[in-house]
């Protein structure tokens, strides 16, 4: 790929979190035998009118402020196209008149990545192909299931900013982590309530002209997101270089194989003759009504992030990972009682990736201040936090019935020592190797060390003891 530039533009779809279908009664919900969750409207039958779901315009006005954009009237539109898994023949969508306008979404990392629209529409149902390998080319038949059809979709469609596949997978886990916590949708990708396109093209480094693209369907993790993306610009990178050009197309990923394979000439515009939907009138919120949704609005997970970056004394990308847990309360909570920010964000990344059951900020204070005061040693300290999370508690009685007793320097002294007596080889590599060996030699003696007491003894003591002995500074860590 050496030359060559990846332009990357992602098309997420999200089934928003209503109890009902987007134009009618019938329940919204994931499973279910198939064809139970139905109803004329969701069939299509003749005489059957859409009534739109003021909860899913809440909700799609939701995704609309937390993404930056540009809330306004809008109208539906049909799309149409004959699939079997569209019972009218058509498909009731948004499109020169969406409910939301230009945006952004704002990375971990802080970069900002351009959101063009996001737009209401139904979902379609889903065929199951039997027989062969499962394509409908294959198939000896096909069924219909109808349970999908209407459920309420917010399609965000995002400018193509994103570079690489890296990028990507940050951008729809941070999408995902916003719909969720706004609770428009549950994000499920394993469940099709979060489903990803991506559009893919490459173009010489340098070069400001997009190249031809490809929409790549038929991904269902992040894992699948970066594979699709990899394979899909070395292809056309291929194709490139050969002399040969690019078909737009769009394609379908087979996890399988691991490559993309074409489904049929990429559609445009034109090829849906969209009109106004004639059984519909326009949406216009009020300025009231946008106004009340976004004073309901909880943080967001880049607010969320700079509060614990703040509250830390970090850079916001050292927080995403407790944001991403969601345990950004805990630790600012146990801050703010005065325990050291950094061990509070280690216990968090190492041990906590569960959750922090009966543990309180209190508790967790009361803990790390424990093993900051040298009361209680890191193993030790991780051996309480479990308890707490468990059952709740006081750290310091726990740490009484485990027997927990800061060991005397002296005796650790005594101990180094003698190890050190029966292992003069490794001493010598740990005095006289470079960074990495002294590295893995104090590992080493640490272990032992931590064997031989039971885990009783600070490691942090044993490594001063080790470069006291050696000659060198004394360890901070």
């Amino acid at each position: 790929m050496e030359g060559w530039e990846t332009v990357i533009g992602l098309e997420v779809h999200a089934e928003l979190a209503t109890a009902t279908k987007l134009f009618s009664g019938a329940r919204n919900e994931f499973g279910g035998d198939p064809n139970t969750h139905i109803d004329p409207v969701s069939l299509g039958l003749p005489g059957s009118l859409p009534v739109l779901n003021e909860k899913a315009v809440e909700l799609a006005i939701r995704v609309g402020l937390a993404l930056n954009c540009r809330v306004q009237p809008s109208e539906f539109a049909r799309k149409n196209y004959f699939y079997p898994d569209m019972p009218k023949g058509f498909q009731i969508s948004q499109y020169d008149q969406p409910i939301n306008g230009e945006g952004w979404l704002e990375l971990p990392d802080g970069r900002r990545i351009g959101i063009e629209r996001a737009h209401l529409e139904e979902d379609t149902g889903k065929s199951t192909h039997v027989g062969g390998g499962g394509r409908i080319h294959e198939a000896n038949y096909s069924l219909v299931d109808y349970n999908r059809a209407g459920v309420p979709l917010i399609e965000i469609v995002g400018m193509p900013d994103l570079r690489c596949a890296e990028d990507a997978r940050a951008y729809v886990a941070e999408l995902r982590a916003i719909l969720v916590a706004i609770g428009a949708s549950d994000g499920k990708m394993e469940e099709g309530s979060m489903r990803v396109d991506c559009n893919v093209s490459v173009r010489p480094v340098g070069v400001e002209e997009l190249g031809t693209r490809c929409e790549v369907k038929n991904i269902n993790s992040l894992r699948s997101l970066g594979r699709a993306i990899e394979y899909e610009a070395r292809r056309q990178v291929d194709l490139l270089t050969s002399g040969r050009r690019i078909e737009q197309q769009t394609r379908h990923w087979n996890e399988e194989d691991g490559r993309t394979h074409k489904l049929r000439s990429k559609e445009e515009a034109f090829d849906y003759r969209y009109f106004p939907e004639p059984d519909l009138v326009p949406v216009v919120p009020s300025q009231e009504w946008i106004d009340e949704i976004r004073s309901a609005m909880p943080m967001l997970p880049r607010e969320r992030r700079s509060r614990l970056a703040g509250a830390a004394g970090v850079q916001t990308g050292a927080a995403a990972l407790t944001v991403e847990r969601g345990l950004d309360d805990l630790a600012v909570d146990s801050i703010g009682r005065g325990a050291d920010a950094a061990r509070v964000l280690v216990h968090i990344e190492n041990n906590l990736a569960d959750g922090h059951g009966a543990l309180t900020a209190d508790s967790f204070a009361a803990l790390v201040a424990m093993e900051t005061g040298r009361d209680l040693t890191a193993t030790q300290a991780k051996t309480v936090l479990a308890d707490l999370v468990e059952s709740g508690g006081d750290p310091a009685a726990i740490a009484a019935t485990h027997g927990f007793e800061a060991m005397d320097t002296s005796l650790i002294e005594e101990l180094v020592d003698d190890l050190i007596a029966r292992h003069p080889d490794d001493w010598a590599a740990f005095v006289d190797g470079d960074e990495k060996e002294r590295k893995k030699k104090s590992g080493f003696f640490v272990g032992q060390i931590m064997k031989s007491t039971r885990g009783q003894a600070d490691g942090r003591v044993v490594n001063q003891i080790l470069d006291r002995r050696a000659g060198g500074p004394a360890r901070q860590d």
